[in-house]
């Protein structure tokens, strides 16, 4: 993925960063859903079915990826133990009903933040996890080198994803036709694409290289260069919850100005121990009263780092191996887009 350096874009991004939903403003208790986690001891994290990078489950049944380790994060601030969280997978279609519905506290599963998500199922996006784009992978074999060659391609898609209107759009205004294989499963969609019962198959482009990944032999799938949508992926919780919200944003902001400050899973101790650097200090508890403003106490980014890092960590640890660059999830100081406001 190519990194996206035009000025408007990353206001678009700090702009998107700093927005602020309406919700009811932050009273002295917490509220329905903190309440309920704190209650209920284990925070309920929707997750996908299995993408590879964000949240897949390993041969031994151990969630990993770094929405995984977004949702361990949380943990570690509110019970201090980033394995107190249960991992509900979700297909596309049913992830919303099931935030809706309470079955999860939190969908840390590469869900595309629209207006239309927030405005009508009254839920919130917390910020942006992972700046993605819509792209198409296909048979190196065809030999075909952009998605302006697609005319006439059966194409696999999944139902209740930006992805099916995205694919419309996108074919509309090329005044190109397609023949949509619509499967709801991901490991069906992925076995059709892979068995040749479609030419193509659409999706972010970060789960097309988990896809790959898949393939007897990855080498045989090429992912084309054009991404013809904007997809920021973050994670989504209902909304009315202010005390929630706010710990759920500011711990993803807090691992963005880790990473920035160079405060990791290795140095730590040793930074809260001896760093004289005015952020670093607030940042892990030695100075300010950030947690206390927020009902926790100053440690809460401490043991986030201690449990999973900071948020390039988590990137190199997850989603590198899937043979993606940072590009766009750069920090916004590497010309990227990644930029969390201060944390004092």
């Amino acid at each position: 993925m190519s990194t996206m350096k035009t000025p408007w874009i990353k206001r678009l991004a700090m702009a998107a960063a700093f927005a602020v939903p309406a919700i009811a403003p932050l009273c002295a208790s917490a509220g329905p859903t903190l309440d309920a986690i704190k209650q209920k001891g284990t925070l309920r994290c929707g997750v996908s079915t299995g993408v590879l990078g964000f949240s897949a489950a390993d041969s031994q049944g151990v969630w990993r990826g770094i929405d995984v380790d977004f949702c361990k994060a949380l943990a570690a601030v509110i019970f201090n133990d980033p394995n107190k969280v249960q991992y509900v997978p979700l297909s596309a279609q049913a992830r919303f009903t099931a935030l809706q519905s309470g079955e999860v506290d939190i969908l840390s599963r590469n869900t595309t933040w629209t207006a239309s998500r927030e405005q009508a199922m009254g839920a919130v996006f917390a910020g942006v996890m992972f700046y993605d784009g819509q792209g198409f992978m296909v048979k190196k074999s065809a030999n075909i080198k952009r998605a302006s060659q697609l005319n006439g391609a059966t194409v696999c898609v999944q139902p209740g994803t930006t992805t099916e209107l995205n694919l419309t759009d996108y074919f509309r205004s090329k005044k190109m036709t397609f023949k949509p294989v619509v499967i709801q499963d991901l490991s069906q969609v992925e076995q059709a694409f892979f068995g040749g019962r479609c030419d193509v198959y659409t999706t972010d482009i970060s789960g097309l290289a988990a896809t790959r990944r898949k393939a007897d032999k990855p080498d045989d799938y090429v992912i084309l260069p054009d991404a013809i949508s904007k997809e920021p992926l973050g994670p989504m919780i209902r909304r009315g919850d202010w005390d929630y919200f706010n710990l759920v944003r500011w711990t993803l902001f807090g691992l963005i100005e880790a990473e920035e400050y160079g405060v990791t899973q290795a140095n730590v101790d040793k930074l809260k121990a001896e760093s004289k650097e005015p952020p670093i200090q607030r940042l892990l508890g030695t100075s300010g009263d950030i947690g206390k403003g927020m009902g926790l106490d100053n440690d809460w980014m401490f043991r986030v780092i201690k449990a999973v890092g900071n948020y390039g960590e988590m990137f190199t640890r997850n989603v590198t191996p899937l043979g993606l660059e940072r590009g766009q999830n750069a920090l916004w100081k590497d010309d990227g887009l990644m930029y969390a406001p201060p944390i004092r």
